[in-house]
Parts: structure tokens; C-alpha cells; sequence
């Protein structure tokens, strides 16, 4: 099975735009409700690479697994997978050439976007705004 999914899912996760303005950074906020990106190599879990999970920083849900985590020079975190049924993916034209833009499944929080140029089996490379994600540890947190 797949851990790609593609299409018009609705969030469980459903807030105002006042209510997600009120509980992230601004920063985070432009990534996650306005699908700014963070500027390339500038991103704090670009290095980061201890075990544990990356979540969605808008709702918490668990996205990747550190051991689907890569270098791939872009500048951004990278996985080659991420954990099955939580990742949208949509068609983003807003620049040449049209892209794979990827969201939280949970809340439809920007995370980045996905390229199938990755290195490894998958050949995916999922390129993630640090200001999205947060790294948690203690994985078996649900």
C-alpha cells in the first residue's frame, strides 16, 4: 500500500483563521496557513538527526519517522517516506514547473513539497519547512 494520498480530503482539524493566527508564531503561521517557505539552510531540523519522529507542528500528528530522514542538499529537511495515510498532496502551479505540494492530512497545514528525485528505493524526496514540523523524541506519543 501506498503512503501517498492524493485528492480533496477534509481536516478533522477545522479553525478560523483567527484561531490559527492566535496559536502559531507568525512564521509558522505564513508556513503552514499562507504556504510561505522558509529560506533554503535556515531551517532549525535541518540537521537534526537523533531518533524519533517529525510531527506537524499546526496539530501535533506524526508525519515521519527519523530513520526516513536524508541529506539531500536542497536546504530543507528531507524524508523518503512518511508515515501512511498523513500526508495530501495537491497540485501547486504557483511557479514553473508545477509541483507536488504536500499538507497534513490532520489539519491541511503547508509542509512543503515532494519530488520524485529522491535517492533512495521510494524514490521520493519529501522537502519540508522546518517551521512546519516539530521533532519529538518520544515517539510512542500518539
Amino acid at each position: 500500500m501506498s503512503n501517498r494520498y492524493s485528492g480533496a480530503m477534509e481536516p478533522e482539524i477545522v479553525k478560523s483563521d483567527e484561531q490559527w493566527r492566535a496559536e502559531l508564531s507568525p512564521d509558522r503561521y505564513a508556513v503552514l496557513r499562507r504556504a510561505a517557505t522558509e529560506a533554503p539552510f535556515s531551517g532549525s531540523l535541518l540537521h537534526v538527526d537523533g531518533e524519533g519522529v517529525f510531527r506537524c507542528g499546526g496539530c501535533g500528528q506524526r508525519l515521519f519517522a527519523s530513520t526516513h530522514k536524508f541529506d539531500s542538499g536542497c536546504g530543507w529537511p528531507s524524508f523518503d517516506q512518511c508515515e501512511p495515510g498523513t500526508i495530501v498532496e495537491r497540485t501547486d502551479r504557483s511557479l514553473f514547473p508545477e509541483r507536488t505540494e504536500i499538507l497534513c492530512a490532520r489539519c491541511g497545514g503547508h509542509l512543503g513539497h515532494v519530488f520524485n528525485d529522491g535517492p533512495t528505493a521510494t524514490g521520493l524526496r519529501y522537502c519540508v519547512n522546518s517551521l512546519a514540523i516539530d521533532f519529538d523524541e518520544t515517539p510512542e506519543r500518539t
